[in-house]
């Protein structure tokens, strides 16, 4: 099994970055964003934007697989 490279875990961690340790910067009420307070805004959206992160973490690791030079049958 093969070690995660440096870029798949840079984009996975960042949903868990934005999400833990940015409470600071969302932990309001105010503005008020499609009837949500903000910070219900800020949760929502990045569990709606954790895919993406994902599949770009899964598009590092494919393209670095696909170009290691393995024989292609």
């Amino acid at each position: 099994m093969r070690k995660p490279s440096i870029g798949a875990i840079l984009f996975a961690s960042i949903p868990f970055l934005a999400i833990c340790f940015s409470v600071s910067l969302w932990d309001r009420i105010d503005p008020m964003i499609l009837g949500l307070p903000f910070n219900f805004f800020w949760l929502i959206s990045w569990l709606l934007l954790t895919p993406l992160c994902m599949w770009g973490a899964y598009r590092c690791e494919t393209a670095r697989i696909s170009g290691r030079g393995s024989p292609r049958p």
